[in-house]
């Protein structure tokens, strides 16, 4: 098993968070609330009532749950390569094919869920109240105090599934998009990757992880709606959907087709720079870990 891809992830996923959060709260807003029309009036609006705090919200348990789930997700990615490699030449180092590194990458998506689920929902909520608990007295008080507290009444209100509302549109989503994500990672670095060298450079790496991270998003961003309204419904009036594929419908009948890419710009600004710093960290790291004084393609594959 290859410990070195669970810590390597983790810390590249927890550095990720850092960098996209305020991205990821306009995006959850567009997604969920009317009032927000796009980008720009979101963030403006934001800021001018909630000031920056506005875009941090709900981030703590996030950084942790995000660390988990980017453990499992390049851990979990990285031994099914192995496992496939060993099926197929039974030697765990032999070549893999892209239909492997897709593969691999589907199975690393839908295993995170079950730790990644809970911590998102909380997210989401906390991302979605906008009032601020630095308001006038006249003003209504927030619902959620914080993280802890949203994470308490959920289960009070809602019980423990209440934490996994959303958990099939989020796994439809992260499943091909992982996969997706990963296979785009390994194609452009064996494009990038000089002649006789291991890997691609600093600025392969860079610019391989960003793109690979928009093509992800690009194919997930109409499920993310679904799941984020999915999580928010209920929260604050009487439910309206009453599970996916009602609320699909709904939402094509009332806002048109159009509604699932609204985000999709939000989503592939933050997709950059964010995972152009998960894939330099993680790579930076496993060259550390493995004691390689380079940065190399950790989970670099020799296709067939």
């Amino acid at each position: 098993m290859h410990i070195a891809d669970f810590v390597a992830g983790s810390i590249g996923g927890a550095c990720g968070v850092a960098v996209g959060y305020p991205f990821d709260t306009v995006k959850v807003r567009i997604q969920t609330q009317p009032q927000f029309t796009g980008l720009w009036q979101c963030a403006t609006t934001t800021f001018y009532k909630e000031g920056l705090h506005g875009f941090f919200k709900g981030m703590a348990l996030p950084v942790t749950t995000i660390s988990m789930t980017s453990s499992v997700v390049f851990g979990t990615y990285r031994n099914c390569l192995q496992c496939l490699s060993q099926v197929r030449s039974g030697a765990p180092w032999g070549p893999n094919t892209k239909l492997d590194v897709f593969l691999s990458g589907m199975t690393a998506g839908v295993a995170q869920i079950f730790v990644m689920s809970p911590g998102d929902i909380v997210k989401v909520r906390l991302q979605c109240q906008t009032e601020s608990s630095r308001g006038r007295p006249s003003m209504s008080m927030p619902k959620y105090r914080g993280p802890v507290h949203c994470l308490l009444q959920i289960l009070r209100e809602e019980g423990v599934l209440g934490l996994y509302r959303g958990a099939l549109p989020l796994m439809l989503r992260d499943g091909p998009s992982y996969a997706t994500y990963f296979l785009t990672y390994n194609t452009l670095c064996d494009w990038m990757t000089p002649v006789g060298k291991e890997g691609p450079g600093l600025s392969g790496v860079m610019l391989a992880g960003g793109l690979a991270g928009m093509a992800g998003w690009t194919l997930g961003t109409p499920m993310d709606v679904i799941k984020a309204r999915l999580q928010m419904d209920g929260a604050r009036e009487t439910r309206r959907y009453r599970g996916l594929a009602h609320c699909v419908s709904e939402t094509v009948r009332l806002e048109g087709a159009g509604v699932f890419f609204r985000s999709l710009g939000i989503n592939c600004l933050r997709a950059f720079p964010v995972n152009m710093v998960v894939f330099v960290t993680y790579e930076s790291l496993i060259g550390v870990l493995r004691a390689t004084p380079t940065i190399v393609k950790a989970e670099r594959v020799v296709f067939e």
